[in-house]
């Protein structure tokens, strides 16, 4: 058994959200594929698997558009688990013809997954297993956010799915004797989400449990923002600068740049930093706590916007005219520190990086992020191998970005771009086939002095563009890609293997 990684040595892993794992029901799952990716991990001498939010998600199957901060994502339950828990059977979770080993079509899956779901349910009331110890034990772990979450999602239901704001007022309200008629009105509804939950958090634990004993890490990811229509927002709207209505005053977003001249419009709610500084932090406590109870690591998405962030106004076309409005600063991260202790946690820095936002990331000694296709066309780039950090975790790409193949054959279209690639002085690249260039980015990271290395699986297999897992600023056809079975071998295992040992990256035993 290998020992777990740390953010401070050299290692390496592969970026795949658990939706892109191969399965038979349309989404990957914490089935079987699972486990078979850890295994490959594991013979890759790879010492992380880092995902994206694993929260509940909506019809476009963005995982930064959750419903919660705390809950799972009922499109990552098993079904195939529930056959062998007695809850479902093998003719029940017959796949759909309509479903594709290449792609997510998530209004079909959630629906086809939500169904299974609800039969399971009834004959888990039927076996009575919510009096089981267990089911008990994870009532009492999950206290300070469950209750919440489950009344949110049981009023949803029952409202055909309005957001909360357009609930009746003394619910949209959150009061008190309101909650105590819905918890009584709600109550199939309420037990419904709650088995939900008590099923994904078992499955999950089983796999985390399994990946620490090959010495795999899993890494998660929080994004700095909430959804409006999210339980969290809904159960704390003292926390949000929110009208009497329910509406945001303003909402977050990027300030215009070279990329963008227009920002990004992203839409949360902003938070009243004044007033969780006021509660001593205490969501963000709870909200991290449970983080690290099912990862091993965290990935903090827009750690820019602790020290700043971009405040637009609520309902304006761009984000072109927003202003800077001050994040809380070091004050969140020592109430964590005093709470948690030693968080190994990623800091998301990527875009404007001021010296503020670097000085809290030093601060705390969070490795930052360097990604290799930003790296090119200047030798002095920040984003160039050879001026990384020990205290650094470089990607060849991100979830954000194109696939390395994608990226290089639109940069040999683009001669700016290809001119920068060809005239860089330390950082090269073989400028050769495209069906290499994936391994030779791969390399430059691995080489790098960063202490930890990602790649998305589809740079491991040398995936055109049409793998690309987002393209920021649109909403079609984002998150819905899937490795197939059998794309990862052991070819791919023994080379990426080899890399690993030969930069200094394999584990211990």
């Amino acid at each position: 058994m290998r020992k777990l990684p740390q953010l401070d040595r050299r290692s390496s892993g592969i970026l795949m959200h658990p939706t892109s794992l191969p399965g038979k029901h349309g989404s990957g799952d914490l089935g079987q594929s699972a486990y078979d990716f850890v295994d490959f991990l594991n013979e890759a001498n790879q010492a992380w698997w880092q995902m994206l939010p694993i929260g509940p998600v909506d019809g476009s199957g963005s995982p930064y558009n959750s419903t919660s901060a705390f809950a799972g994502s009922y499109l990552l339950i098993s079904l195939v688990d529930l056959v062998n828990d007695g809850l479902l059977t093998k003719a029940e979770i017959k796949p759909l013809k309509s479903f594709s080993d290449k792609k997510v079509f998530y209004p079909r899956v959630m629906k086809f997954r939500a169904d299974r779901l609800g039969i399971a349910f009834e004959r888990f009331i039927a076996k009575k297993k919510q009096n089981t110890a267990a089911y008990k034990k994870f009532l009492k772990e999950q206290k300070h956010w469950l209750p919440d979450y489950t009344l949110f999602c049981a009023i949803k239901d029952a409202h055909e799915s309005l957001p909360w704001w357009e609930w009746p007022k003394p619910l949209a309200k959150h009061k008190p004797e309101a909650l105590v008629e819905a918890r009584e009105e709600y109550a199939d509804g309420i037990a419904y989400h709650t088995f939900i939950q008590f099923i994904f958090h078992k499955q999950w634990m089983k796999l985390k449990k399994y990946a620490n004993s090959k010495g795999i890490s899993l890494v998660g990811d929080i994004p700095i923002f909430i959804a409006h229509d999210s339980a969290d927002v809904w159960s704390h709207t003292d926390l949000f600068d929110l009208k009497a209505n329910g509406l945001p005053r303003e909402v977050s977003g990027a300030a215009p740049d070279a990329f963008s001249d227009e920002g990004q419009l992203w839409g949360h709610p902003l938070y009243l930093w004044d007033r969780h500084k006021q509660t001593k932090y205490k969501w963000w406590i709870e909200r991290f706590k449970q983080t690290f109870s099912i990862f091993d690591s965290v990935r903090i998405d827009h750690f820019l916007g602790f020290a700043r962030f971009w405040a637009v106004k609520y309902g304006a076309p761009t984000a072109r005219n927003g202003k800077w409005r001050p994040g809380p600063g070091p004050s969140v991260f020592n109430a964590l520190k005093k709470a948690i202790g030693n968080m190994p946690i990623i800091a998301e820095d990527l875009g404007i990086l001021t010296p503020q936002a670097a000085a809290l990331r030093d601060q705390f000694n969070f490795p930052g992020m360097r990604i290799i296709q930003f790296a090119f066309g200047d030798d002095n780039s920040y984003h160039a191998p050879h001026n990384f950090p020990p205290q650094s975790v470089v990607y060849t790409g991100t979830h954000d970005n194109d696939t390395t193949c994608g990226w290089w054959v639109e940069t040999k279209r683009d001669k700016s771009k290809s001119n920068g690639l060809t005239t860089a002085q330390r950082t090269k690249v073989s400028l050769g086939s495209t069906d290499e260039i994936h391994w030779d980015l791969i390399r430059l990271a691995m080489s790098s002095p960063a202490n930890l290395a990602v790649f998305p699986v589809q740079d491991l297999l040398g995936l055109d563009g049409k793998s690309r897992m987002n393209l920021p600023g649109t909403i079609e056809n984002n998150w819905a890609w899937r490795l197939e079975p059998r794309q990862l071998n052991k070819r791919i295992a023994k080379r990426l293997a080899q890399l690993t040992d030969i930069y200094g990256r394999t584990q211990a035993n």
